[in-house]
C-alpha cells in the first residue's frame, strides 16, 4: 500500500472515537424532481436537481424546450407555482398547454425590447431577463423557474458575470427552487449542478 494510504488509515483509526469519518465525509445526497420523461429521469438518477441550476443547452429543435415544458407540466400538475422568464418573448402558451402545463400555475415574464428606463435608453432584453429571474429567485415560492436564453447568442449569454450565477445558485438553494436555464450553449460555469447537451 502507498504510504499516503497507510497514513490516512492510521489517522482515521486514531480519530475514529472522537471524530467519526474525519477524512471521509458522507457523500452529499441531492434531491431531484422528475422531469416526466422516464429516459431522462433514469440518466439523471431521478430527475433535475432541486435547489440548484440546471442548464439545457442545444441548438434550435434539439428538445431543450420540450424537456423544460415536461418538467413544468409535472410540477404545475401538482399545483406548484412555476415561472418562465422569456427573454425573446417566444413561449407559445398553446404549446405549453398542449404539453399539459397548467397555465394558471405559471407566471410568464415577457421581456420586451421597447421598455424604457432612465434617459430614454431601452433595457436590453437579456438584462431584463436577468433582473426578473433574480427577483423571482430571491422572492421564493416557485418550485421551478425557467430562464429562457435560447434566442440569445452564446457570446452574449457567456458575458453574464459569474457572480450573477453564484447569486442565483445561492438563492435557488435557499428557496429550494429548480432554476432551469435554456440556451444554445452552457454559460453558468461552475454554478450549474447539471448541464444537459440536447441534440
Amino acid at each position: 500500500m502507498p504510504s499516503a494510504t497507510l497514513l490516512r488509515i492510521e489517522i482515521e483509526r486514531s480519530l475514529a472515537n472522537r471524530f467519526p469519518a474525519a477524512l471521509s465525509p458522507a457523500p452529499r445526497v441531492s434531491e431531484t424532481a422528475p422531469t416526466g420523461i422516464a429516459e431522462v429521469d433514469n440518466l439523471l438518477d431521478g430527475g433535475l436537481p432541486i435547489g440548484a441550476i440546471t442548464e439545457l443547452a442545444g441548438t434550435e429543435s434539439s428538445g431543450r424546450t420540450s424537456l423544460a415544458l415536461a418538467f413544468l407540466a409535472r410540477l404545475t400538475g401538482e399545483g406548484r407555482a412555476c415561472a418562465w422568464v422569456d427573454t425573446d418573448d417566444t413561449l407559445d402558451p398553446e404549446s405549453a398547454a398542449a404539453n399539459r402545463v397548467v397555465l394558471s400555475q405559471l407566471l410568464w415574464v415577457r421581456c420586451r425590447g421597447n421598455a424604457a428606463q432612465g434617459k430614454g435608453k431601452p433595457w436590453p432584453r437579456l438584462e431584463q431577463a436577468i433582473r426578473a429571474a433574480d427577483l423571482l429567485l430571491q422572492s421564493g415560492g416557485f418550485a421551478a423557474i425557467v430562464l429562457d436564453l435560447a434566442g440569445t447568442a452564446p457570446e452574449h449569454a457567456k458575458r453574464i458575470p459569474l457572480a450573477t450565477w453564484f447569486r442565483f445558485r445561492q438563492a435557488a438553494a435557499r428557496t429550494r427552487c429548480s432554476l432551469v436555464v435554456l440556451g444554445q450553449a452552457a454559460c453558468a460555469q461552475s454554478s450549474a449542478a447539471a448541464v444537459l447537451e440536447c441534440t
